[in-house]
């Protein structure tokens, strides 16, 4: 009985033999194209130094800055690494990064991506390892060889977490959206390789051994099946028919059901429907509107995950005291289109909210002399200055009569 069925949901391209986990839920093209979205996403925004100071924050030099944004490690760009370390944070839940320092002066050389599946994390709440309580990885590599990091030596990314300790990966809590999503696509890629041609009962008047049976069946598939058969008239003997099953691709609200399964999926990953072709509901206003809320609602949670965990362990404490810090320049996801970004830079300066040199380092343009000078609109005051000027001509601070 059990074999009946599994040849049933083989026929109609529902094999489910092939689970989803980690990497193999790359094959959903759903989940593929919201994993490329947020590891590039962060992979493209720069991430600067800056340091605080008395005339507001300053980006430098440091020597961590080239490893940050430039060159990750000696065999791969900064780019490749943050979408290396995004992508596994997305598919497991977590991401690591071994921080390679010097022996000699302890600065550090290069930031090395790990592979989630080696990880193993170890809390050691009575000092058992080290005397002091502290997290340990336990890494392994390709070779076999162990490893044991202690939790200053790894940056260690994770997604919605429930203890603070390990993250959850989305692709373990929605499985099963996952696996109707593949199933999905499974079944139309294999009605297509058959010719858009329903799987049914082929009748015969008489009776008919296994063998002949499977003859029949065969020779009948190869007339009919197959893109190069699709739309062709089939010819069958005195005494055979073939009976379809009564399913369409829009029975059942197959199509529907499709497109809720996406947007379960996008929902989870934080990645709006216009990203992923869905523009059903969509106009430019509304495009522009959820690349904002794509920035406030996903995003910006993540950049502080990132942020958080790079200032506290890359730098060292007297270094935090003294204000420096690394931070992603977000304005590739923020930035409006020219004519909404030159009003707002006209009022900001205006209003003596920014420099002319400010705005003008936003759209990576050189400083000019004399532009870190705030400027203010003279047509407004206080109302005290406003008062004050009135009494001294003698006249009424509401209107002069």
């Amino acid at each position: 009985m059990n074999d009946g069925w599994d040849s049933l949901r083989e026929a109609l391209g529902m094999d489910e033999s092939d689970s989803i986990r980690g990497e193999k839920a790359l094959k959903e093209a759903t989940v593929y194209t919201c994993v490329k979205i947020l590891s590039e996403t962060l992979g493209k925004l720069p991430l600067k130094v800056y340091r605080y100071t008395e005339g507001g924050q300053q980006q430098v030099n440091h020597s961590i800055a080239p490893i940050l944004k430039l060159r990750m490690n000696r065999y791969m760009s900064a780019i490749t690494g943050w979408k290396c370390l995004e992508a596994q944070r997305t598919l497991y839940g977590n991401a690591y990064a071994w921080i390679s320092a010097s022996k000699k002066n302890g600065a550090i050389e290069g930031i090395y991506p790990l592979d989630s599946r080696r990880v193993s994390i170890y809390m050691d709440d009575v000092g058992l390892l080290s005397g002091n309580r502290m997290i340990w990885y336990y890494y392994t590599d390709n070779d076999g060889t162990p490893y044991w990091f202690r939790q200053d030596e790894i940056l260690h990314f994770k997604g919605l977490s429930t203890d603070g300790i390990v993250g959850l990966s989305v692709i373990e809590a929605l499985r099963a959206s996952v696996e109707n999503a593949k199933a999905s696509g499974t079944f139309l890629n294999t009605s297509y390789k058959k010719g858009m041609m329903a799987s049914g009962v082929l009748q015969y008047t008489g009776d008919l051994d296994t063998e002949k049976s499977n003859k029949i069946r065969n020779q009948f598939e190869k007339m009919t099946m197959g893109i190069v058969n699709a739309n062709r008239i089939a010819v069958m003997p005195m005494g055979m028919r073939f009976e379809p099953f009564q399913m369409k691709l829009t029975d059942a609200q197959f199509l529907e059901n499709s497109r809720f399964t996406v947007q379960q999926l996008t929902a989870a990953f934080g990645v709006k429907p216009h990203q992923v072709n869905d523009l059903t509901k969509a106009s430019y206003a509304s495009v522009s509107e959820s690349n904002r809320e794509f920035y406030t609602d996903t995003m910006m949670a993540i950049l502080a995950e990132y942020e958080q965990e790079i200032n506290y362990k890359c730098f060292l404490p007297s270094e935090i005291k003294a204000g420096y810090y690394a931070k992603f320049n977000a304005d590739a996801i923020t930035r409006a289109e020219i004519e909404k970004r030159m009003t707002m830079y006209k009022d900001a300066i205006q209003n003596g909210v920014m420099t002319p040199n400010e705005c003008r380092q936003k759209e990576d343009l050189p400083p000019r002399e004399g532009g870190d000078e705030l400027f203010g609109n003279s047509a407004l005051a206080p109302v005290k200055l406003l008062a004050q000027g009135m009494a001294m001509k003698g006249g009424n601070a509401i209107g002069d009569t």
